[in-house]
């Protein structure tokens, strides 16, 4: 029997969903075809593999006890880049790698996009910290596929810090810091704060942890939804490129525009419509998912989505894994002895 409840599951099913689904929309510009599939890009692929390290990690942990957990999501993503056939990805393993129940998914191996920073930084540097490396990308990579860490407890209490650290080992500090608060904004929201004091409360509780984004960074979109919601010169402005903080701002901005639950397809539709709005209405839908549950999606287009299976289970997953512990430890045995092989705990 599962320790899970039922409001954890809607908001941990609503986040991830509707991050997939924010990606899916803003893959079509806002102009999604009446019929046919809703693809994920890159983003969504990523933010799979993300959920995945994170249970592989917490595995780790608790079988072994030493574990780096930014390095094991890190290891998610070079699993990711080795099912494309990206060049230049170093095999963890000779045989059986990829692992884990994730590589058997046929449409994982399609690229739907790029993702460059990610794979530079997989490329010219396979171990993370076995050398020192800056990275430089302010892409929004960074921000929308560290989202669904905002959803369970790590061993410290700051879930940002933990985004910050995965972020970083691709991406620049700018990039880092939109996922130390995007992350934040997600912890809240899955303690029932609304999306205002989500937004509010992340911007005090990480100022201990950004650099570049210091100060107050999301007041300009607070006091734009607010003072002038649903206006797409607005959005614009506040979301002018692909960089994380942009997608951060823009999300915000859009969250606060469309408050109601029944407003969530109107305001995917719109983040999605301005000329970089495709990691703004990812990270809006993981917001307004996460806020308003699962049951508030448009089910007409989640029944399109082609990954909409696996980021549900990896949404359960993850949920399971921090709240029973289904894999055991070493004091005590697996309720489910194959949850290992699923995610192996290395």
């Amino acid at each position: 029997m599962t320790r899970v409840t039922a409001e954890q599951l809607a908001t941990a099913r609503g986040c991830v969903l509707g991050l997939m689904l924010g990606d899916a929309i803003g893959a079509t510009g806002g102009k999604v075809p009446a019929s046919g599939p809703l693809r994920a890009t890159s983003a969504g692929q990523l933010a799979c593999f993300t959920i995945e390290g994170i249970i592989r990690a917490n595995i780790r942990g608790t079988h072994k006890g030493i574990c780096h957990p930014p390095s094991v999501v890190r290891h998610a993503y070079a699993r990711w880049a080795a099912m494309q056939g990206i060049p230049g990805i170093k095999r963890w393993k000779e045989e059986g790698w990829p692992d884990g129940w994730l590589a058997q998914v046929p449409v994982l191996t399609v690229r739907r996009g790029s993702a460059p920073a990610t794979v530079s930084a997989l490329q010219s540097q396979p171990n993370w910290g076995a050398e020192d490396s800056e990275w430089t990308s302010v892409g929004a990579h960074g921000l929308t596929r560290t989202l669904p860490a905002g959803l369970v407890e790590w061993w410290g209490p700051q879930p940002g810090r933990f985004a910050a650290e995965v972020a970083s080992t691709t991406h620049g500090q700018e990039a880092a810091d939109a996922a130390a608060l995007g992350v934040t904004v997600i912890a809240n929201l899955a303690k029932r704060q609304d999306v205002l004091k989500s937004a509010e409360l992340a911007q005090r509780e990480c100022q201990s942890l950004v650099r570049v984004m210091t100060g107050l960074p999301l007041s300009s979109a607070i006091h734009a939804g607010r003072d002038h919601p649903r206006q797409a010169k607005v959005l614009a402005q506040l979301a002018p490129d692909a960089r994380a903080a942009s997608a951060l701002a823009g999300a915000v901005y859009v969250a606060l525009s469309f408050p109601d639950r029944a407003q969530l397809r109107d305001a995917l539709m719109f983040a999605a419509s301005v000329p970089h709005g495709m990691h703004v209405a990812a990270t809006a839908g993981a917001f307004l998912g996460a806020a308003h549950g699962v049951d508030a999606l448009p089910v007409d287009l989640v029944s399109r989505m082609e990954l909409v299976w696996v980021a549900d289970v990896l949404a359960q997953d993850l949920l399971t894994e921090f709240v029973d512990g289904p894999s055991g430890s070493g004091y005590g045995d697996a309720a489910d002895p194959h949850w290992w092989d699923r995610y192996p705990g290395w």
